[in-house]
């Protein structure tokens, strides 16, 4: 009988020994607490809220933002890197840290020192979690026409209106909301720090969702609610700055995530084929099969260099928001046609829930559309290009 193939490591280029050594903490915390628990808590909808809480302790919640604010103090091509392995051992895990590194960009990029002072400690390494709130019903890629509003009361902002798609909505400690403080349009828009007991803050029931079950994904309603004029973030009206800046970088964080979970895709169908003999041959024998592996694994790495060589435009301090669109673009078409792939080549297998590839097909879909459709990350892309639609 032919041995069953290991899927070969995944080579890393990282820039320290500090870097290689956390990357080996990761990947063990993934097989043993982040796998093991993962198909079973999916298929319950079940947030492992106290794993996070451990990854706090760790460290993982905070890593590339500074050591004097808490953070990690690593570049973004190790953080996507961590991003990665952790997606590829649970998507809820990775897109969760993803999502509350985006919540904490406000603070930490426009905040006052005041501000990162009082709060940044908290949300990188003291067990908070964060939410993103920007999408509305009626304005998901139309960001700038959100109808959420912040009226000045006294020394305070008083929020009213309902945000939705709202990862971590219920369960958040605390949200990064966008809401209007002045005229219609993108000038209008400013960015707050709102506590997730905040009184007037409810949440509805999680969204039923094709994929992701553990991840709840639901609508924020903020009726009346009321923070001291100290938790805007950054000046009145440049909310919308706020939010592009960190949405470039959560694109990334995206990207890392599908590529993780196409990784962990393509594993699950290349231990399977290779283990799977059919006309008195392993599967991997026959070359058609082969050359799909190959197209898949070259899918994979080429992601993997997109979305490594923007993070290191990032570190630089040199502009990447093309690159951040091309990558998010990329690795999560990518993540859809590897999982797909790898459903097909297990054959009745893959479409069963005793193998994990079919909860990889539907997780995959919705990295095409979280962040920014693929379809506005074209806009995007076509915009520095050949500069705006009708100019």
């Amino acid at each position: 009988m032919d041995p069953v193939l290991e899927p070969a490591p995944v080579r890393r280029t990282l820039p320290s020994e500090e870097a290689r050594q956390l990357l080996d903490l990761v990947r063990e915390i993934a097989a043993k607490e982040v796998r093991p628990p993962a198909a079973e808590e999916e298929a319950g909808s079940h947030f492992p809220r106290g794993l996070f809480r451990t990854l706090s302790e760790t460290g993982l919640l905070g890593l590339p933002y500074p050591e004097a604010l808490g953070g990690g103090g690593q570049p973004y091509e190790v953080y996507l890197q961590v991003l990665e392995e952790l997606a590829a051992a649970r998507l809820t895990v990775g897109l969760g840290i993803s999502v509350h590194t985006l919540a904490c960009h406000a603070v930490a990029e426009f905040g006052s020192d005041e501000q990162r002072a009082e709060h940044l400690p908290a949300m990188l390494g003291g067990g908070l979690l964060g939410a993103y709130c920007l999408s509305e019903a009626a304005s998901g890629s139309d960001a700038a026409a959100l109808r959420t509003r912040a009226a000045r009361d006294g020394g305070a902002w008083v929020l009213t209106g309902t945000k939705a798609w709202i990862t971590h909505g219920g369960i958040a400690d605390f949200y990064t909301v966008l809401a209007r403080t002045g005229v219609d349009g993108p000038r209008g828009i400013s960015a707050f720090l709102v506590p997730g007991d905040a009184e007037g803050l409810s949440a509805a029931l999680p969204e039923r969702k094709m994929g992701m079950g553990g991840s709840p994904t639901a609508q924020v309603h903020l009726d009346g609610v009321r923070v001291p004029a100290s938790r805007l973030v950054g000046e009145e009206g440049q909310g919308f700055s706020v939010a592009l800046a960190a949405l470039d970088s959560g694109r990334l964080g995206i990207a890392a995530c599908a590529i993780g979970l196409a990784q962990a895709a393509l594993d699950e169908a290349l231990a399977f084929t290779s283990g799977r003999r059919q006309f008195g041959r392993p599967l991997t024998d026959f070359q058609g099969l082969r050359f799909q592996l190959a197209d898949l694994a070259t899918q994979i790495e080429a992601g993997r260099a997109l979305y490594l060589a923007a993070a290191r435009l990032r570190d630089a301090g040199e502009p990447f928001s093309a690159q951040a669109a091309m990558a998010k673009l990329f690795c999560t078409d990518a993540a859809m046609r590897v999982t797909t792939d790898a459903v097909q080549l297990m054959g009745g297998y893959g479409y069963t829930a005793d193998f994990p590839a079919e909860r990889y097909l539907r997780e995959a879909k919705v990295l095409q559309i979280v962040e920014g459709t693929n379809q506005i990350q074209r806009l995007v892309i076509a915009r520095h290009l050949a500069g705006p639609a009708g100019s």
